[in-house]
């Protein structure tokens, strides 16, 4: 039973201020709503993926689970040769682009395919052509960089990267939940700690909670007759 009168008690509390919760609420997702849509730039992004081939045993013309492993392990380091700087330096070089090593690295995302033999390289830019290009640079000089490197048999173009038609990010209606969920939270914490500080004593409930006190007897307000 006292369990459910302190319920009651918050339930009260937050009644009472609900006003800031709301208001806290709606000026967060207004906020977000307003940097999302018209501060933070669109970011799109463009895919192409690579085969690593493997040359097939002499004898049977297959290939085989060592070769196989092998060629999945390359494909790790393949990864690795595709965000150096020797690839990324000629892909900057080959666009005339005005990207830096470190920035165009950072928006670069090299996955290999878990169990095969495929590589996905993904883009992310602010322009949609810019991000294309660059997936579409990144296999060709890629190539010669492992033929040169790793001594490569094969590396082929699965799939050409092609212009995006949506951006990946940001995610408007996303952020504006997410801030409106931060700005409640934040409200209610606002709204009990305002209850915690008020320490005026307002009713007879108050009197018996906080002084330990029996109430004998209440004025009525002259103002309610």
């Amino acid at each position: 039973m006292e369990e459910t009168i302190d319920l009651r008690e918050y339930f009260a509390i937050i009644k009472k201020r609900f006003w800031i919760i709301a208001l806290i609420t709606v000026i967060a997702a207004v906020v977000s709503g307003a940097i999302s849509f018209f501060v933070l730039k669109p970011v799109y992004e463009a895919k192409t993926t690579l085969i690593v081939n493997t040359e097939k045993n002499e004898d049977t013309q297959m290939i085989t689970g060592d070769q196989f492993s092998v060629t999945q392990k390359l494909a790790v380091t393949y990864g690795e040769i595709i965000k150096s700087r020797a690839v990324l330096d000629d892909v900057i070089k080959n666009l005339k682009l005005d990207d830096k090593y470190e920035d165009l690295a950072n928006n670069v995302t090299v996955s290999p395919v878990k169990d095969t033999q495929i590589i996905s390289i993904s883009v992310q830019d602010t322009n949609k052509q810019k991000a294309r290009d660059i997936a579409n640079e990144i296999p060709k000089v890629f190539t010669k960089e492992a033929k040169r490197i790793t001594k490569a048999n094969d590396i082929q173009v699965i799939d050409k990267a092609i212009l995006p038609d949506e951006a990946i990010k940001p995610n408007k209606m996303m952020n504006i939940a997410i801030a409106a969920v931060l700005g409640m939270m934040i409200g209610l914490f606002i709204v009990f700690v305002l209850e915690y500080l008020d320490n005026k004593i307002k009713t007879p409930q108050d009197i018996e909670k906080h002084l330990g006190l029996s109430v004998i007897g209440v004025i009525p307000n002259e103002d309610m007759a």
